[in-house]
């Protein structure tokens, strides 16, 4: 992976585009971000698991991608982890781990197709970069995972105000749907590449 197939990933200027770059993209994805140190998946299942314990309700892996947060999960004990994404190539791959009872094809925002407080908890990591899912998607994960439930996700330190994170994350604590339980400090998705990438990861608890 070079900087120049990320800038085509946030580059998308439509779900459909973002759709198509990661149906090509599915091959190679895991050799192209793994190569580079990418920890994003083993960050946040360890830091939703502090979290939310040891628990046999559902968690959803939201934009899920090939797979690596839910078999990380899975291999940590989790079991009945629903998973979700935009791009169906994704998708397949992500089935092969094993790791999912569950996996259904969605724009995250427009709308997620669970019902409400239906799961224990979500990790939402690599996708609210530009070009990716928006905001509102924060909502929807909100309304799926039930009260006293944890949520774990990441944005990008250099877009995620341009892009109305804050906005929406502060009218949902406001509103009494969430509470920010944890903030961790700045740090490098790629530990061997993108040195300019910094992001931090938000954990959640639902109210």
């Amino acid at each position: 992976m070079q900087s120049d197939d990320l800038d085509d990933v946030y580059g998308a200027k439509t779900p459909e585009e973002a759709r198509a770059i990661y149906d090509t993209w599915s091959p190679s994805y895991d050799t192209d971000t793994l190569t580079k140190g990418y920890r994003l998946p083993s960050l946040a299942a360890g830091m939703l698991a502090s979290y939310l314990g040891r628990t046999h309700g559902p968690v959803l892996d939201a934009g899920c991608g090939t797979g690596l947060v839910g078999e990380t999960l899975m291999l940590m004990g989790y079991h009945h982890i629903t998973g979700c994404d935009l791009s169906p190539e994704m998708l397949a791959r992500a089935q092969k781990t094993g790791a999912y009872a569950d996996l259904e094809q969605a724009d995250m925002g427009a709308a997620l197709p669970f019902p409400d407080d239906h799961f224990a908890g979500f990790v939402c990591v690599g996708s609210f970069g530009p070009g990716h899912a928006p905001p509102a998607t924060l909502t929807h994960l909100a309304r799926v995972t039930r009260p006293s439930g944890y949520g774990v996700f990441n944005l990008l330190e250099a877009s995620f105000k341009e892009q109305g994170f804050p906005e929406v994350m502060e009218r949902l604590a406001a509103d009494g749907a969430w509470e920010i339980a944890h903030t961790s400090p700045p740090f490098l998705p790629f530990l061997a590449g993108e040195p300019d990438l910094w992001s931090r990861i938000y954990v959640v608890r639902m109210v």
